[in-house]
């Protein structure tokens, strides 16, 4: 299927699947986090929604940190390579992520094309998958499949924000209970918090690493190569492997090892 550049139906679109709580169900909340998950998908981690209300930094800061991929690389210890590929507009980009999966699951990969809108006082970030020619699957990893995330930032103020997060996500395997469970009740709010804290530390970050170097902003500093978007095509579930770690146990020592990490 042909790969579509989201236009401005698609991004109110996502804006309004964040706001709206019909037909989600909270399973975490706790101070400023909180974790929703759909009705009918609870047993699975295939959608899953987040929010977190960030009082001391402002929806710029946020927006920042999200797309800054050399700052992540200080924050998010569960990532393991991430990259920027090419860009196929001023507002629209290809790029790789990997992360690392609880033991013993196998890690998992994404190719995704982001896109990103400044609307008003909030600010959006949406993906889904695409295959790339350059970047087949993996066998260190299970390519699995965004069929749509991202991010609603809005602002509260001159110095405060709230923070969404949807992902919509095929993990391509039938996976065990325990990491359904894990996903909405611990891996979700920790990474929220985590996202938090990050920002927390950015603005000092920020001004000795390029202060002026902001590329999502001012499209005119992007040195990607041009992506066509007639190069790719839609990723599709159904033509990746399906791996079945549904009776994996969980690894006692390395699930501790990976919460004292993310405390």
């Amino acid at each position: 299927m042909p790969v579509q550049i989201p236009d401005d139906t698609d991004f109110t679109s996502f804006k309004e699947q964040c706001e709206n709580q019909e037909g989600w169900t909270a399973r975490y909340y706790k101070g400023n986090v909180t974790v929703w998950c759909r009705d009918e998908e609870c047993k699975t981690i295939q959608k899953l929604k987040m929010r977190i209300v960030c009082k001391d930094v402002t929806a710029e800061t946020l927006y920042d940190v999200l797309h800054d991929t050399s700052y992540r690389k200080n924050w998010d210890s569960n990532m393991i390579d991430t990259h920027d590929i090419g860009r196929l507009t001023v507002n629209a980009d290809v790029g790789y992520y990997s992360w690392k999966c609880p033991s013993p699951l196998k890690n998992r990969d994404f190719i995704t094309m982001r896109s990103w809108l400044p609307l008003g006082n909030d600010y959006l970030i949406i993906n889904y998958s695409v295959k790339h020619p350059q970047y087949p699957p993996r066998k260190d990893c299970v390519r699995a499949v965004s069929l749509l995330t991202g991010y609603l930032i809005q602002s509260n103020g001159a110095n405060s924000s709230t923070l969404y997060y949807l992902t919509q996500v095929d993990p391509k395997g039938s996976l065990p209970k325990w990491v359904v469970n894990r996903a909405s009740q611990f891996v979700a709010p920790k990474a929220m918090k985590k996202i938090y804290k990050a920002c927390q530390k950015y603005p000092e970050w920020k001004r000795k690493h390029n202060p002026n170097l902001k590329p999502w902003i001012y499209p005119e500093q992007n040195t990607l190569p041009c992506i066509n978007v007639s190069d790719l095509v839609l990723q599709r579930a159904d033509s990746l492997e399906n791996i079945d770690e549904s009776r994996l146990t969980e690894e006692k020592q390395a699930q501790h090892h990976s919460d004292d990490e993310e405390t």
